[in-house]
């Protein structure tokens, strides 16, 4: 098997085990300790050694992972990965069930941007955590995953709605709540109940003797696939942006413990990032000043670092070409893409750009920019915020896509492989120390 093919298999293997930004962080928190890498604990004392990989997760969403090298002083600085571990979806609401006619429905909220339309008419089940209080007055918190077709959100007929196909507005109030159940005559337990339920299912050496509390997502419960005449491209849900959650991963582990490096996984980009576990959070700053202690050092090491930020970029799509900027054409398979806004909605400049564009020709991978159309309004990552917050250099780079928050979205087979290609080259390498202020 081809390595590109290889790399998407276990992509697809980590997109099938991750339908949650819980569930993604507890994935790579096991290829971590898989491959020699030791848990810390923010409430503990942190005893480090060189030569050593470690990782730290926050509130269950994130996740900043590190190695000390071995070859390495501290002040020589990082080189950092960073990506997000959520995506859009639709949350359900602290009390979902409710009743219309003889069909129960749960009410959801919107998490993020999702692309909603193409949310009907899908296999959904349901994801998440949930607190727990145990029968031995323990409380534990418990990933959930219900793993079967379990809703379904129905359009409306065309027959009953003519213009859907010229004229559509959603209503996501009214018209994306899932169908559960129908109870005509027979009550349906409560919702608390249905978890337990399940809980009882996943764990059964679990006594639950209350729910408490829960976060809980909507997903697709069709498998990613590759497709084409070639199985040239990968169609699944959360590419955005478990893709580069699942390179960076691979990539620090691959990297091994000679260099120093970091992985900076952030929940709630989707929503802004503003969290505790969030990118525009404390936890980065708070892992680096445990790591060095000394400010002078600290101050010049991050002067030494380099971020890749990873996440996901437009392709030019053949149906919409008018909708991206001329002359920055960008395709499937023809690696990752380099985005630049001069409003600073990206984090690449001229000099973080010219020296990704140089790991990626030592790595043998192509590169290609994207530029948002200028009347048209640009999106945005981790990156300026890590970059402001660390005053460390830092390009924006992602793997090309379509259908970018919709529930099924679509890449190159080879393009998660060429991304992380270029990642664990640079893990590897010293370019980024050979320009100076």
């Amino acid at each position: 098997m081809n390595d590109f093919r290889q790399h998407a298999q276990n992509l697809i293997d980590f997109i099938s085990s991750s339908p949650t930004a819980f569930h993604a962080t507890a994935t790579i928190r096991q290829m971590l300790q898989a491959n020699g890498f030791c848990q810390l604990f923010e409430g503990e004392s942190w005893d480090l050694q060189q030569g050593t990989g470690y990782f730290v997760v926050r509130d269950q969403g994130a996740l900043i992972a590190f190695t000390l090298g071995q070859e390495e002083r501290l002040e020589d600085g990082f080189r950092m990965l960073g990506a997000h571990t959520d995506s859009p979806s639709l949350q359900l609401k602290p009390h979902p069930l409710h009743h219309k006619k003889s069909y129960c429905k749960l009410a959801v909220e919107l998490y993020g941007g999702a692309l909603l339309a193409t949310w009907f008419d899908r296999d959904l089940s349901i994801a998440g955590r949930v607190l727990v209080r145990s029968g031995e007055g323990e409380y534990q918190k418990i990933l959930l995953d219900f793993a079967r077709p379990l809703l379904c959100i129905p359009s409306l007929a065309i027959h009953l709605d003519r213009e859907a196909n010229k004229n559509r507005s959603i209503n996501s109030q009214k018209e994306l709540e899932p169908l559960l159940s129908q109870k005509i005559n027979a009550g349906l337990p409560d919702f608390n109940t249905i978890l337990k339920k399940q809980i009882e299912r996943e764990y059964p050496a679990i006594s639950v003797e209350e729910i408490l509390s829960f976060d809980l997502f909507c997903y697709d419960q069709q498998k990613p696939s590759l497709l084409g005449l070639e199985e040239e491209f990968m169609v699944t849900s959360r590419l955005d942006n478990q893709l580069s959650c699942h390179a960076g991963a691979r990539a620090i582990i691959d990297a091994g413990f000679a260099k120093n490096t970091m992985l900076l996984c952030f929940n709630h980009e989707e929503n802004g990032s503003v969290s505790t576990s969030g990118g525009d959070s404390s936890f980065v700053n708070t892992v680096i000043e445990r790591i060095i202690a000394e400010p002078e050092k600290r101050h010049i090491a991050l002067a030494r670092s380099f971020l890749i930020s990873m996440d996901n970029a437009h392709a030019t799509h053949p149906n919409y070409p008018e909708k991206s900027e001329e002359n920055h054409n960008i395709d499937l398979n023809y690696g990752p893409v380099i985005k630049i806004n001069a409003n600073q909605r990206y984090a690449t400049s001229a000099i973080s750009a010219g020296i990704y564009k140089a790991i990626a020709r030592e790595a043998g991978v192509p590169c290609q920019e994207f530029v948002m159309k200028s009347d048209m309004p640009c999106g945005s990552t981790i990156g300026p915020m890590i970059s402001a917050r660390l005053g460390v250099r830092t390009i924006d780079v992602g793997a090309a896509s379509f259908a970018m928050h919709s529930i099924r979205e679509m890449t190159g087979v080879k393009d998660p492989y060429l991304l992380y290609r270029v990642a664990a080259h640079f893990l590897q390498s010293d370019i980024h120390h050979k320009i100076h202020e």
